[in-house]
C-alpha cells in the first residue's frame, strides 16, 4: 500500500526591515462598514472588570492631577507593538498517532491560547509567536500615560486593530471626550478617517504615498492631485494654497498668471473640500503649524510601549493565558500612571513631609 502525500506547504514570506505585516485589500474597509453599523451595540470583553477598575481608580486620578491634559478635549495616540508569548505554539493533541509511530498527522490540536498566533516582527526582523498588542495613550500627556490596551493576535494589522481597538476603547470610556487621534501612516486608510469623523474624532494620520502617479480630481475639470494633495495643472505645475475655510472645511488653491496655467488677469483658483476625500484633504492642513504642533505628540505612544516592554519587561511573563497576560499588562500600567504621580507631586509630598516632621527634612 503506498503511503499517503502531504501537500507542501508554502513558507512564508518574510517581510522588510521597518516594514508592516500586509492586510488584505479592502478587510479594513469591509470591517470599518460593520462596526460603524454595530457601533451602538457594546459587546462585553473578558478584561472589562479589569478596565473598569483601571479607569475608575487609576486613570480618574491621573486627570485629578492634570495629567492627561485637557480632559475635554483629548488628544490620544494609537499603535501597536509585538509582544512575544512562547517560542512555539503551546498545543496538545486530540488523536493518538504519536503512539502508533506517525510523528507528523493533520489531526485538530488543543491550544492553550487560541488567540495567539505567528507574526512578522519588522523590528526584530524576525517570525515570533504572541501577541499583538494594540495601545491607546493619552498624546497630550508629559508622562506618555496609557488609556486603554487590547491584545490582538500577532498576524494582525495595525489598521485592522486600530478599528477594534477605538470603538471599543469609545464605548467605554467615560471621563472626557476624544477630539484628536494620532496616527502613523500604517492607518493612512480613507476608511479610517471616516471610522474616526463618525466618532467625533478627527484623524492625524502621516500620508503614506503608496504611488507617485496624480489622480483626477472628483470635480469635471481638467485639474489633477498629486498623491499629497495638491492640485496639479494641466501643464505639470502645482498649483499654490490661497487660504483654508475651517468652516466649510475646504481650501483655495491658486495658479497665478505668471505660472502660465490661465491668461486670466487673476489667475484660476481651485478648491479642494474635506468631503470630497477626507484622507488627501483633511480638516487641519497637513502643512499648518497646527498639525505639527499636534502630530509631534504621536510619538508618545512609542514611548509609552517602550515603557511597558522594556522598562517593566512586559515580555519577561511566562504565562499560558491570555487572562494573565491582561492581569500583568494592567498592572505595568498602574505602575506607569503610579510613576506620573510620584514625579508630579513630589515636591508638594516634600514640603508636607518636613511641615510634620522637620528633622526628616
Amino acid at each position: 500500500m503506498r503511503p499517503m502525500l502531504q501537500r507542501k506547504r508554502k513558507g512564508k514570506k518574510k517581510g522588510k526591515k521597518g516594514e508592516k505585516a500586509p492586510t488584505t485589500p479592502g478587510r479594513v474597509e469591509r470591517l470599518v462598514k460593520w462596526m460603524m453599523r454595530h457601533a451602538d451595540k457594546q459587546a462585553a470583553l473578558p478584561a472589562d472588570l479589569l478596565f473598569h477598575f483601571f479607569q475608575s481608580q487609576i486613570v480618574a486620578v491621573s486627570a485629578q492631577f492634570g495629567l492627561l491634559g485637557d480632559m475635554s478635549a483629548i488628544s490620544a495616540a494609537g499603535d501597536g507593538t509585538p509582544v512575544v508569548t512562547s517560542a512555539y505554539p503551546r498545543s496538545k493533541p486530540t488523536c493518538d498517532c504519536r503512539a502508533h509511530g506517525i510523528a507528523d498527522c493533520n489531526h485538530h490540536r488543543l491550544y492553550s491560547q487560541p488567540d495567539c498566533n505567528s507574526g512578522w516582527d519588522s523590528a526584530r526582523e524576525r517570525y515570533f509567536n504572541g501577541y499583538h498588542l494594540y495601545m491607546i495613550s493619552a498624546a497630550d500627556s508629559k508622562h506618555d500615560l496609557p488609556l486603554y490596551p487590547r491584545l490582538h493576535p500577532a498576524s494582525r494589522h495595525d489598521a485592522v486593530s486600530l478599528v477594534m481597538s477605538t470603538v471599543e476603547f469609545k464605548q467605554r470610556f467615560t471621563l472626557g471626550t476624544v477630539d484628536n487621534m494620532l496616527l502613523d501612516a500604517a492607518h493612512d486608510a480613507e476608511s479610517i478617517y471616516l471610522l474616526l469623523e463618525h466618532q467625533g474624532m478627527e484623524a492625524f494620520i502621516d500620508l503614506n504615498v503608496r504611488s507617485k502617479k496624480n489622480i483626477t480630481s472628483t470635480t469635471a475639470s481638467d485639474i489633477q492631485i498629486s498623491p499629497t494633495g495638491i492640485p496639479i495643472y494641466p501643464n505639470g505645475n502645482p498649483m499654490k494654497p490661497n487660504g483654508t475655510d475651517y468652516k466649510l472645511h475646504r481650501r483655495k488653491w491658486r495658479c497665478t498668471p505668471a505660472c502660465g496655467c490661465s491668461t486670466a488677469k487673476y489667475g484660476r483658483t481651485f478648491y479642494t473640500k474635506t468631503k470630497d476625500d477626507p484622507r488627501l484633504f483633511t480638516k487641519t492642513p497637513r502643512d499648518s503649524e497646527k498639525w505639527k504642533l499636534t502630530y509631534k505628540r504621536r510619538s508618545s505612544i512609542e514611548r509609552s510601549n517602550k515603557r511597558e516592554k522594556i522598562d517593566y519587561k512586559l515580555e519577561s511573563g511566562r504565562h499560558s493565558s491570555t487572562m494573565m497576560w491582561y492581569m500583568r499588562l494592567y498592572g505595568i500600567m498602574i505602575c506607569q500612571h503610579m510613576d506620573a504621580w510620584y514625579v508630579s507631586q513630589k515636591d508638594e509630598w516634600d514640603k508636607k513631609k518636613s511641615m510634620i516632621c522637620p528633622s526628616a527634612a
